[in-house]
């Protein structure tokens, strides 16, 4: 009965995920920075985020969120502070040691922890991604569809966001592809940082609609 309101719902949020932003910049500069393993730790940090936005939404937080100017602006001007203090770490980024350049292995190691907090945070914060699960919420999703169908439509978007990533993640963590991002050397991180403080900027003059 409500296979046909799922695959509005998985279509959007297919085109939504597939689309670059703030979390696939981080994966990726996790993954060639760091190796698989943080590279997966930080997909499913984004996939884990997306259970607070979903919380939130069913709640009716997200109204709130969204017709308040201060408490959008707050979660904008975090977002935006955390991508700009990410991107502007990486900007700094020094050449690496030839000996780890040569064998594609990361500088320093990077705990799994670390990675997860920076895939959650990302996602947790970013305001678009408010805006975009509130219209799932209140304009894809019928209100009339049970609350149980609604939050398994949440654990969907999770698991589909946290596969996806893990997905990237796994791509570009692939030998190969780290050894020819690692002859860029620090290049690389910098470019991806400029990347990061571009999405910050651009997220920092997000207005509400």
């Amino acid at each position: 009965m409500y296979w046909t309101e799922f695959l509005t719902v998985a279509l959007i949020h297919l085109l939504a995920v597939a689309s670059p932003g703030p979390d696939f910049a981080v994966v990726v500069r996790e993954s060639v920075t760091h190796g698989r393993r943080a590279g997966m730790f930080t997909a499913l940090g984004v996939g884990s985020a997306i259970f607070l936005h979903v919380g939130y939404s069913l709640l009716g937080i997200g109204i709130i969120v969204s017709q308040s100017i201060v408490l959008f602006n707050a979660l904008k001007w975090l977002a935006a502070a955390y991508l700009l203090y990410i991107g502007f770490k990486a900007l700094r980024a020094k050449p690496a040691d030839p000996a780890a350049v040569a064998a594609a292995l990361p500088v320093g190691e990077r705990t799994a922890r670390g990675a997860f907090t920076s895939g959650f945070v990302t996602n947790g914060l970013n305001p678009k991604a408010t805006l975009f699960f509130l219209s799932l919420f209140t304009v894809v999703i019928n209100p009339h569809t049970p609350l149980a169908i609604q939050a398994g439509y949440g654990v969907y978007l999770a698991v589909a966001t946290g596969v996806w990533f893990c997905i990237v993640a796994m791509l570009f963590s692939h030998q190969r592809v780290r050894t020819g991002f690692a002859r860029m050397g620090h290049w690389f991180d910098r470019t991806m940082g400029a990347v990061l403080v571009a999405l910050g900027v651009k997220l920092a003059f997000t207005e509400m609609h």
